[in-house]
């Protein structure tokens, strides 16, 4: 199929997810993608030059995607094959489990390539099971329905994987996404290094607990972590028995209702939400939620205490992040200092040219004084 730049209509033919070239008004190449008549992004470029066939193309992109992560990383059991769009292959998302992998085809044009993407995942890293976590909501937007279950091998219901030395159960049918976070896998490690003997620290929206149990085994005294997820509580209460964490207590509530009621001080406190803006209308609701989360949590941190804030949504910056801390800081009499700003880790690749790859933006600050000066 031929795409130019002129043509306003779409031909009423075309198939979702089908491939595309395009050409501009001249008949210069523009390059090759695929087009979706029922998606809200209808064109997802794959290709700006030449190429002789999308099959060898992908396929390519898959294995320099894997073989780039295997001379990244180190010390983990975990990480993220492919990236989507940090790839260049939109659409497509796969995560590796100490031998597992889990797979989210996400766009009509990577549902047409799965046989080949599957089988191409197979031949490279010969894992011993395949499941399927595309996102379901994602999908219904591209026209597409969604199966998640085993394509592959077999998967045990729970895997342990060990990520610098501290070790987590990841369930591929039952987690968060295609699993577990590996995004934040470096700010753990970076929040962490800031733990003195006898902290006691808060773990919001922890999830499976990463962070609080992080904090735990360099020193901290005590961990409280606040999640409304059932699955999981479940899920971190099996992760702090894995890594011995004893002193540890919590609450299946909402972040927001539990920050209203508590009382208790603390040396660090971690907040690290779902996305709370998924498009550019949400941004300013995004904010006020995170203006309270701050506010609350400078008011329950003690002197000299660390704050680290965590945004996984494109639409918050790193600018608003500190705006808005600024902004809780001054309604608290706080001086905050920065100490780090941190982002997504190296598996979960950024690219200049395409400015939504940088999602994950946070800043560790420390708090020097409770009262104004």
């Amino acid at each position: 199929m031929v795409l130019q730049e002129r043509n306003k209509k779409v031909p009423s033919d075309i198939e979702k997810g089908e491939i595309v070239q395009v050409f501009t008004s001249s008949g210069r190449l523009v390059g090759t993608g695929y087009f979706n008549p029922v998606s809200k992004i209808s064109l997802r470029m794959l290709t700006f030059k030449k190429e002789g066939g999308i099959k060898s193309l992908i396929k390519r992109r898959i294995e320099e995607a894997y073989k780039k992560r295997k001379k990244l990383l180190k010390n983990t059991t975990a990480f993220r094959v492919v990236h989507s769009e940090g790839d260049l292959l939109p659409g497509l998302i796969v995560d590796y489990y100490d031998g597992y992998l889990s797979v989210q085809i996400n766009t009509a044009g990577m549902e047409r390539l799965r046989d080949l993407i599957i089988n191409t995942l197979i031949e490279q890293i010969n894992p011993r099971g395949i499941y399927d976590r595309s996102d379901r909501k994602v999908r219904e937007i591209e026209g597409l329905e969604t199966d998640n279950r085993l394509i592959y091998g077999e998967i045990p219901d729970n895997i342990v994987i060990n990520e610098n030395g501290i070790h987590f159960t990841v369930s591929l049918s039952e987690g968060q996404k295609t699993g577990f976070y590996l995004d934040q896998r470096k700010n753990r490690q970076t929040v962490s290094q800031y733990i003195e003997k006898g902290f006691i620290v808060l773990d919001l929206f922890s999830n499976a607990g990463g962070f609080g149990i992080y904090c735990y085994k360099k020193g901290a005294d005590y961990v409280k972590f606040v999640d409304v997820s059932s699955s999981a509580v479940k899920q971190l209460r099996e992760n702090c028995k894995l890594n011995s964490i004893g002193n540890f207590d919590v609450a299946e509530e909402d972040a927001f209702d539990f920050l209203k009621k508590e009382s208790q001080r603390y040396n660090m406190i971690i907040i690290d939400p779902p996305s709370f803006a998924k498009t550019r209308h949400e941004k300013e609701g995004a904010l006020r939620g995170f203006k309270y989360l701050i506010l609350k949590g400078l008011k329950l941190l003690e002197k000299n205490g660390y704050i680290a804030v965590f945004s996984c949504s494109f639409h918050v910056t790193m600018d608003d992040l500190v705006n808005v801390s600024l902004s809780a800081a001054q309604d608290t009499g706080s001086i905050l200092e920065i100490v780090e700003f941190m982002y997504q880790d190296l598996d979960h690749p950024v690219l200049l040219n395409m400015q939504n790859t940088l999602y994950l933006k946070g800043v560790l600050l420390r708090k020097l004084s409770a009262n104004s000066v």
